[in-house]
């Protein structure tokens, strides 16, 4: 089967593979998207280009995926925190310190190991064999919600919300320092840091458009406990952003530079807190909320009797 995606390019100046690696409605690898240009499953207004391409505005891109290849990925039974599951859907509040599809160094006791077992062959195939069912990604020490598609026609739908930015995505997280604006938007663009390949950075050449809106829920000594709302979805968006005005999510190792982690919270103390979208099939809308992990809640209660 021949699944075809027509995307319209937002963005100008940047390379097509670069450009399509980092939407995150589509979940493809870099090199993934460059087979497709190399295949000739990649035309740009109805011409073959290479993986170089500069695109500009309004270019109108179309991608041939071909059926995904037998999963070769073992099933792991897993126990799965279900938060919502249908025919067409599974939202699972993903733990701490959990991949969340296979990768070099993380080849299994990931997520879709888990979903494997869970739901055998009622997954979405348009990601290939390496992401079965996965629309939208969390970082292995972010916890939280994640919603899993069981099959292709429920994958498209979401896909093209997510392209939208039509899905409610609320995130909780403490950080260092204690805000004193109590609400606030970040509207800053994210790239890859050219001074460090592993890292997102805000303000660099070909950066992507990014919002984030944040709340204070509670201030402690020398902490705050915060909301964020996500319009869009870049990779370490929250992360990111928050360091960039000096509010580093606790425990980050990636962002939070020297500042001292007394907490041992084994990575960024963030939570994908609720999940909303329209049902892809009823058209209803669906939100669930991830109840905070236990070592999240301890820890605000940790900080609640410090401030006392």
């Amino acid at each position: 089967m021949e699944v075809i995606r027509i995307i319209e390019a937002t963005d100008s100046g940047n390379r097509i593979d670069k450009y399509l690696s980092e939407r995150e409605d589509l979940a493809l690898s870099r090199s993934h998207i460059q087979k497709l240009i190399k295949d000739g499953d990649a035309t740009v207004n109805g011409k073959s280009i290479k993986a170089n391409y500069v695109l500009k505005a309004g270019d109108e891109i179309l991608l041939s995926l071909q059926e995904a290849k037998p999963v070769e990925i073992l099933p792991q039974d897993i126990q799965l925190d279900i938060l919502y599951e249908d025919e067409d859907l599974l939202i699972v509040n993903k733990p701490k310190d959990m991949v969340v599809h296979p990768a070099p160094g993380h080849e299994d006791n990931t997520l879709v190991n888990a979903v494997l077992y869970h739901c055998g062959d009622s997954l979405s195939g348009i990601n290939g064999e390496i992401r079965p069912g996965i629309v939208h990604r969390i970082d292995k020490d972010t916890t939280g919600s994640l919603v899993i598609c069981k099959n292709d026609a429920a994958h498209m739908v979401l896909a093209q919300q997510l392209s939208v930015h039509s899905i409610t995505r609320k995130y909780r997280a403490i950080v260092y320092g204690v805000l004193k604006d109590d609400t606030g938007t970040i509207h800053k663009t994210i790239g890859r840091d050219p001074k460090d390949r592993k890292k997102m950075a805000v303000g660099v050449v070909n950066g992507r458009d990014a919002t984030t809106h944040y709340r204070v829920l509670e201030r402690f000594d020398g902490y705050t406990y915060i909301e964020c709302t996500l319009e869009t979805g870049r990779t370490h968006q929250i992360r990111v952003h928050m360091a960039s005005i000096g509010y580093p999510v606790l425990g980050d190792p990636v962002y939070a530079g020297r500042r001292k982690n007394s907490f041992e919270t084994q990575g960024q103390v963030l939570h994908a807190y609720v999940l909303g979208f329209q049902h892809p099939k009823t058209g209803e809308y669906l939100e669930v909320t991830a109840p905070l992990p236990a070592y999240f809640e301890d820890l605000l209660e940790t900080l609640r009797r410090r401030t006392r």
